[in-house]
């Protein structure tokens, strides 16, 4: 049995954030982009994640992007707060995943692509909230919480998902208590991260009542967007799409919308 006291225990023994990133990220909420990048460029390690990330396919770019301030520049202010938080998710990816079948290659792509196609979301709806922008980074780091939480029960997890046939989620729940979206939320916390933001991850699962306005709309949007993404072979493989018991009454309003911003659903 995971506790959720032994969850949280985990999340706080997470190596806190680097005193570069802190203070580009402040800056970076603040909408200084110029001083974001110089605190930026003084980290080898976040230069060159940068320089990789954003040069993945999915960005577009024809020729290669190298400069910070320029990086950041194209981004724009909520993109950029966002990529800083998907750097600090690097630090804690595992150099071998101990549970899911994923490759850092795989995990990255994931990441690029839940970044780049909330971007393309949060534009067809014209939102500009930064806050916004950055819920859907808590999502990958939820994975790799995951993945060191279930190793340390990896038999307990084999023989539910063998004899029982349970999913991942089901799984996590009965360990900790939490579903990914209450992990996401717990993380969200350790960041610093708007109750607002933690707010609307929490309500992705889709599974939450009473929920009215913008934050049921976005809340819809991450709950789609997951399943889309969760849904592609690579993450079919690993498990992932068994974190999301996809509500189709939830997003059916949405669903139209959605294949016109993501054409290849």
């Amino acid at each position: 049995m995971i506790t959720q006291e032994d969850v949280v225990l985990y999340i706080k023994n997470i190596p806190p954030t680097p005193g570069v990133v802190r203070q580009a990220l402040t800056f970076a909420r603040e909408g200084e982009l110029i001083k974001a990048a110089k605190c930026a460029q003084e980290d080898p390690a976040l230069r060159l994640y940068l320089k990789t990330l954003v040069n993945r396919p999915i960005y577009g770019f024809k020729n290669e992007v190298s400069d910070v301030g320029q990086i950041f520049g194209i981004l724009g202010v909520a993109a950029t707060q966002q990529t800083l938080y998907n750097y600090l998710l690097s630090l804690l990816t595992p150099k071998k995943w101990e549970l899911f079948p994923l490759t850092n290659h795989q995990f990255y792509d994931l990441q690029a692509s839940l970044s780049k196609e909330w971007e393309n979301i949060l534009i067809h709806l014209h939102i500009k909230d930064k806050e916004v922008y950055s819920a859907i980074s808590l999502i990958p780091a939820t994975i790799i919480v995951c993945d060191a939480l279930f190793a340390s029960k990896k038999k307990e997890v084999e023989q539910l998902r063998s004899v029982k046939a349970l999913d991942y989620n089901t799984i996590l729940k009965r360990l900790s208590g939490y579903d990914l979206f209450d992990l996401a939320a717990e993380i969200g916390k350790m960041w610093e991260m708007s109750d607002k933001t933690i707010a609307l991850i929490r309500s992705a699962s889709g599974t939450h009542q009473g929920l009215v306005g913008e934050q049921k709309m976005l809340a819809q949007w991450i709950h789609l967007l997951l399943f889309y993404l969760f849904s592609q072979s690579t993450y079919v493989s690993a498990g992932l799409n068994e974190f999301i018991d996809f509500q189709i009454d939830f997003v059916h309003d949405i669903y139209d919308s959605f294949s016109q911003v993501v054409p290849s659903i």
